[in-house]
């Protein structure tokens, strides 16, 4: 179904959920650029709003999200402190301007809290924003979840809820610190459906220790079993000179790339199969979910919490290393939990880093967007970037197509998505 091109993979290339990318956030953007950012939201602007949580009762050895253990009951209670402050801030800033559509918890594991703080935290929200009945989703670890957590997601009306499985293979489980009995994953689900929570979404891993092609497929099986309204599946990035945590891999037992690839293409051709609608290069989601009407309208957006029918121009951020997005300024807060604690306690924002875009920027983030999200990019300086050596290599290999002055990503070039769009980053490669 597609070619391997070892080269084209070698290259490293960002995963693109924002441009600029956190790697370009300097410190010379920050609160005072994310306040100005908010006294001039007008009124009526779709707002989606995002709460970190960064603690975990048990820490995944192959994870890369800001997060550290939860057995410190008082380091809890004093970021939930925090947290609250911050909302408070933003929202009196605010002055009940933004429209408030989604509110996203994630982390971390969000149920590494009591049910009651989240309640709390979701009062909250709905009190100090201009919030009606908005869509509410959250990060679930299906180790950590409860019979009192299904109750009270249910009568909060939360939306959607996305799990943690990663892989069904116990050998594999093992060899990233993740142990989870496929029973536990299925008890989740059906607790879930049982009260009428059927927007399910999965996370799965390809590219981790140990994990054979069979291992895969006996996950997909099993998955397509179990039926989410989405997946995504993403490659393991092993990064233990940036992540401690993944040190205690063996990097000896990690699949080679062209393992990588045939595993991605696996996935890809298993839950297609199977009927789910492939969005991006990562995600697929059943037909009748509102990701798969996207897709198929071409109206697919990515953030930071990946492919997404979300079109708010603005997302505010809430919590240690959470990020704010607004159309020419993307902000991330203080990232140490201790640093963010303090900022609030002093009345100030937590905003601590970012980037702003000019014209050409915003140009360049929404081609890569579009090629990202839709597969295709109209281009004002086509004949430019076609005459380029680098696209005419894409173009000779199958890659890519040109429909006039359309640059679209054909269905070959699906893994190498993230390669074509890197074309357009100015501060890597640049057409």
């Amino acid at each position: 179904m597609w070619t391997y091109h070892p080269d084209l993979l070698a290259r490293p290339v960002p995963r693109y959920t924002s441009y600029p990318t956190a790697m370009e956030f300097a410190e010379e953007v920050g609160a005072e650029h994310y306040a100005r950012a908010l006294d001039g939201l007008e009124s009526a602007t779709p707002v989606s709003l995002y709460v970190h949580i960064p603690f975990c009762e048990q820490i995944c050895w192959y994870c890369g999200c800001n997060t550290g253990a939860s057995g410190r009951k008082q380091r809890l209670t004093d970021y939930l402190t925090a947290l609250h402050a911050e909302i408070a801030l933003v929202a009196k800033r605010l002055g009940g301007r933004g429209r408030i559509r989604r509110i996203a918890f994630g982390g971390g594991s969000p149920n590494a809290i009591a049910p009651v703080e989240f309640v709390r935290l979701l009062d909250r929200l709905l009190t100090v924003f201009d919030a009606n009945r908005p869509e509410v989703s959250i990060e679930i670890d299906p180790r950590g979840f409860t019979p009192e957590w299904a109750l009270v997601l249910a009568a909060s009306n939360v939306t959607r809820v996305s799990l943690g499985v990663q892989t069904f293979a116990p050998h594999v489980q093992q060899a990233i610190g993740r142990v989870q009995p496929l029973s536990d994953i299925e008890t989740v689900m059906t607790s879930l459906r049982l009260r009428k929570i059927e927007a399910i979404n999965f996370d799965l891993m390809y590219g981790l220790p140990g994990q054979s092609l069979a291992d895969l497929e006996e996950t997909l099986t099993e998955t397509i079993r179990l039926a989410p309204s989405r997946v995504a599946l993403f490659g393991y990035a092993h990064l233990p000179q940036m992540l401690p945590r993944q040190r205690r891999i063996d990097a000896t037992n990690l699949p080679d790339q062209r393992l990588r690839f045939e595993q991605a293409e696996l996935g890809y051709r298993r839950l297609t199969e199977a009927g789910y609608i492939p969005v991006g290069f990562d995600h697929f989601a059943h037909p009748r979910d509102p990701l798969a009407a996207a897709a198929r309208e071409g109206r697919v957006n990515r953030n930071f919490q990946g492919f997404t029918e979300d079109d708010a121009p603005v997302l505010l951020g809430f919590g240690a290393s959470a990020i704010s997005r607004f159309p020419h300024l993307i902000v991330q807060n203080e990232k140490r939990a201790g640093p963010y604690r303090d900022l609030l306690g002093e009345g100030r924002l937590a905003a601590a880093r970012g980037v702003t875009l000019d014209a050409e920027e915003s140009v360049r983030a929404t081609t890569i967007r579009d090629l990202l999200c839709n597969g295709r990019a109209h281009l004002a300086n086509a004949a430019a970037v076609r005459s380029s050596s680098t696209m005419a290599d894409f173009e000779q290999r199958g890659l890519i197509d040109w429909q006039q002055d359309e640059l679209v990503i054909r269905s070959t070039g699906l893994p190498y998505a993230r390669h074509i769009a890197a074309q357009f980053d100015q501060r890597r490669a640049g057409c």
